[in-house]
């Protein structure tokens, strides 16, 4: 039976209210949503796209840090940090 890997983080910069949804690798990575930054709706809208691209469950992905801050720390559950990793350089 293998082991689940320990959550990893990631650290992201986000800007909210942008005319397309989309993510960037680079350090940290960029992350462009459409929803607004009011109550929480940029923070989920995060959330939900940063677990599209890695392609997990948007209920493994949650914000740590940074809940009113450009500069998020997201954590990724059920993938290691080797695996989110190169997950990121595929973005690329």
């Amino acid at each position: 039976m293998s082991q689940k890997p320990p959550p990893a983080e990631i650290v992201v910069r986000v800007t909210a209210r942008s005319s397309q949804s989309r993510v960037e690798p680079g350090d940290p990575v960029r992350v462009f949503v459409t929803a607004s930054p009011v109550d929480g709706q940029a923070n989920q809208a995060v959330c939900e796209l940063v677990a599209r691209y890695l392609g997990v469950s948007k209920s493994r992905v949650w914000l740590l840090k940074g809940a009113k801050s450009r500069d998020k720390t997201l954590v990724v559950d059920g993938m290691g940090l080797q695996d989110l990793e190169a997950a990121l350089r595929k973005l690329g």
